[in-house]
């Protein structure tokens, strides 16, 4: 076999083996690994090649090819000569191995603050995206993942210009504490490639503190991605804003004592003498001159330093605040995610909220300062670690961390898995691929009126006995976030016949809030609140308004609600905790949503009150749809709570008389004797007796008025569902849904003065379906009509412009003739 053959075989065997132990090699810690094979020549002699798989250049496990020089006269290799990759002159080395250097240095130190090193995170993406293919396609099919599945150009900011530029520099001699690439991934999802912006903090270098320049190169990165629609990935491991000191001026300032001999009796200020401040650059100090017993002090009143101090304080606060506001923007135009590999501290932990989805590694706290400087405020050792102030124990369970995983392999899996539901760009729809689990099987698991986990409900459940009862979504694709927080709610990430659906269920069954007890305050301690089942508290209706808002931006994705709720808690302490408020972010998170919302009362679940009211169609009609499953329940109060106000106990006892013959005929009697007391006591125990089951009569008869019949005769839902068929129903409403709305956007960009609506029924006519009502042939007709959509796109904005010039010659006309009235 040639060269080349064998070192793409051993590329292939690498990519295998590192997507196979992975975990055992990050644990290790192995950086190289090597094979020897013998390469036979034309002549029928073999050659010795040592084909080395290294870490140790900066790329893990980068492949290189020796051609051993072997000593005839002992059999030992002598000489190494480089063979790939190909270089001008052949490249010999007596050893083909690198010495330990810098950038081992730096790896490290990462590694012994228990994280990854910045440039290594491009190898565990690659290694991430190569298993995520062998899930894909199976084992079987490992020869169709497409060649160089990721590639990274890395960012650099020129200083000058301050523009930023595609580059490369060796790894390991970045000047600032920040790195960033330009990263293209061939996934699944998008086998021709998808780009990302990724943001690193290099914890290697001051401690990947923010200065001004890394300030600067941050803004910058995080500015491409926003102006591109490009996701935007943080990973986060630093120690705040940068301080420091003018070091210079260290050796050089003296003090005005108020008693010289008496230091203890204090000082006036701090001054310079007449030849260091001399020697100093200019501005570098603030100082007013003063002469004192013949001596010229230059009393301090400000130090700002030097060029070489740029960079120390209050300039690193303003760049802060300007990556702040930066990262507001984003999480507001693309897809913005911080993954917390290592210690988040003042700005890196705000800049982690701010982009809003936040996966945190178990090592890796978020805090605003640290735990020594919170004791000596406090003035006793309260707290003892990091962990206590911002750890996942903390963070998970406030809402603020999305996920915790427990190493950064995890970590990187959880960021790709997590872009395989996004779109390409901010401006694009979700992808779509072929699912393994048909879209036409029936939901196996079916909801109950009694508590059940709905997420077995959303997933799937395997039984004791390994059977597996299939969910809604396909079978491992659903994915949950916010977990440790808000627990009546459950939301997350599923694929329905492979489309990426957001979803929120909701909890039946009673869960426990946690709050702990606060270590600086001895005589506080841990509470525990429970939560019922179905009903919205503060801190889920809280969730579900920032599930909404995540799913809509930069994530594009179709929302589908579980609605099964009974109202919002509305106690004392409740109100005053804001559910109020929370509530009413859920409308506002809704009504600015700009993709399919599908609303969905499951079987024996029931939406009652104010919890319909939040999440009514009307909302945002243009987006939104309600349905109800044939078993489901809607309406303003449950049926024993409406039977007190409008089926009382006397209204009850008229329907018995009605119907009970033996009880009408006792009545009859009545009237014709009315002063019987017989009569009397025997009714009155019919009546006891009858009561218990009239009370269910009556229940039953509020009910009906809240069944899926009524709804959909009111016009209050679309349609009724049934649950077992309601995954195929979905999918293809869904895709549908999808597709037309992103042709009636294009539309309206041609033309502002359409609706929502007349776009879409534009989009309607040019495709010509015959039956618009079915979803599975306008799918169809949307997946082949692409041609004749852009053609009429083009129409619809050669009339607009025309209208528009029409519009603008009336006015001008109109114009002309008040001007000649006026002359005249």
């Amino acid at each position: 076999a040639s060269t080349e053959d064998i070192t793409r075989r051993f590329k292939t065997l690498r990519e295998k083996l590192v997507a196979k132990y992975s975990d055992r090699l990050l644990r290790l810690k192995i950086d190289e690994f090597e094979i020897k094979v013998n390469q036979r020549e034309s002549d029928g002699s073999c050659s010795p090649l040592r084909l080395v798989a290294s870490s140790l250049g900066g790329q893990l496990f980068d492949v290189k090819a020796y051609k051993e020089e072997i000593s005839p006269i002992n059999g030992v290799p002598t000489r190494f000569s480089l063979i790939y990759p190909e270089t001008a002159d052949e490249s010999r080395t007596l050893e083909p191995y690198a010495a330990s250097d810098k950038l081992q240095a730096k790896r490290a130190n990462a590694r012994r603050i228990g994280t990854t090193y910045a440039y290594d995170f491009l190898t565990l993406m690659e290694m991430s995206i190569l298993r995520r293919w062998e899930d894909h396609l199976g084992e079987n099919m490992a020869s169709s993942i497409p060649p160089n599945v990721f590639e990274a150009k890395e960012l650099l900011l020129d200083r000058k210009t301050m523009e930023l530029k595609e580059g490369s520099q060796v790894t390991g001699t970045n000047d600032i504490a920040m790195v960033a690439w330009r990263c293209t991934m061939k996934t699944p999802e998008y086998p021709e490639g998808r780009e990302i912006v990724l943001i690193a903090n290099d914890i290697t270098l001051q401690s990947g503190s923010f200065g001004v320049n890394e300030d600067d190169f941050f803004f910058k990165a995080s500015e491409l991605a926003r102006k591109e629609g490009l996701p935007r990935i943080f990973i986060s491991a630093n120690s705040g804003a940068r301080i420091g000191l003018y070091e210079d001026l260290k050796p050089k300032f003296k003090a005005a004592w108020n008693n010289p001999e008496e230091p203890d009796k204090g000082f006036q200020y701090l001054y310079l003498s007449e030849a260091d401040y001399n020697e100093l650059p200019e501005g570098s100090v603030v100082a007013e001159k003063k002469e004192v017993d013949g001596e010229t002090r230059y009393a301090l009143q400000a130090i700002v330093g030097d060029e070489k101090v740029h960079g120390i304080g209050v300039e690193n606060l303003r760049g802060s605040g300007m990556i702040a506001g930066e990262t507001s923007r984003a999480y507001d135009e693309v897809f913005t995610l911080s993954y917390v590999t290592g210690r988040s501290v003042g700005i890196g932990a705000y800049l982690n909220r701010l982009g809003q989805r936040t996966i945190q590694m178990q090592n890796g706290p978020m805090i605003l300062t640290g735990f020594s400087a919170l004791n000596k405020l406090l003035g006793r050792d309260v707290y003892s670690s990091q962990d206590q102030l911002g750890g996942p124990q903390i963070m998970y369970p406030n809402g603020v961390t999305h996920d915790v995983v427990t190493n950064d392999r995890e970590g990187v899996d959880r960021i790709i898995d997590w872009l395989s539901y996004v779109p390409k760009t901010a401006q694009d729809t979700v992808p779509v691929i072929e699912a393994k689990d048909p879209v036409s099987r029936p939901v196996a698991f079916k909801p109950t009126k009694t508590p059940y986990d709905p997420r077995n409900m959303l997933q799937g459940v395997e039984n004791e006995n390994g059977e597996w009862t299939s969910g809604f979504f396909d079978k491992g694709s659903f994915h949950e976030t916010l977990g440790g927080w808000g627990k009546s709610v459950i939301v997350g990430r599923g694929k329905l016949g492979g489309v990426p659906v957001g979803c929120v269920a909701v909890e039946t069954r009673l869960v426990d809030r946690r709050i702990p007890a606060d270590p600086a305050n001895p005589a506080s301690s841990e509470t525990i609140e429970q939560q019922a089942g179905q009903v919205w508290f503060p801190d889920s209706a809280f969730k579900t308004a920032q599930a909404i808002e995540d799913f809509a931006r930069g994530e594009n994705l179709p929302l589908i609600i579980f609605a099964n709720w009974r109202g919002f808690s509305g106690g004392t302490r409740d109100m005053y905790n804001e559910v109020l408020k929370f509530g009413a972010k859920i409308v506002d998170a809704l009504r600015k949503y700009d993709q399919p919302i599908f609303i969905y009362i499951p079987p024996a679940g029931e939406l009652r009150g104010g919890a319909w009211v939040v999440v009514d169609p009307t909302i945002n009609p243009e987006h939104m749809e309600m349905y109800a499953d044939v078993e489901s329940r809607g309406g303003i109060l449950e049926p024993p709570g409406i039977c007190e106000v409008k089926f009382r106990e006397g209204d009850q006892v008229k329907t018995m008389q009605r119907l009970d013959p033996e009880l009408s005929a006792l009545c009859e009697r009545l009237e014709a004797d009315p002063d019987n007391q017989e009569l009397r006591s025997a009714i009155k125990s019919r009546e006891d007796k009858l009561k218990p089951i009239y009370l269910n009569i009556a229940h039953e008869f509020a009910d009906l008025h809240d069944r899926a019949g009524r709804m959909k005769a009111k016009g209050v839902i679309r349609d009724a569902l049934s649950w077992e068929s309601s995954r195929e129903f979905f999918h293809w409403r869904i895709r549908r849904r999808v597709q037309e709305l992103k042709w009636a956007k294009e539309m309206q960009k041609v033309d502002s003065s359409l609706s929502v609506e007349e776009a879409t029924k534009r989009v309607q006519t040019v495709l010509g379906v015959a039956n618009v009502e079915d979803d599975k042939a306008m799918v169809a007709a949307l997946d082949a009509g692409a041609e004749k959509l852009e053609k009429a796109k083009k129409d619809v904005r050669q009339a607009a412009i025309k209208a528009h010039i029409e519009k603008l010659q009336a006015e001008l006309t109109a114009s002309s003739k008040e001007l000649e009235t006026a002359s005249i």
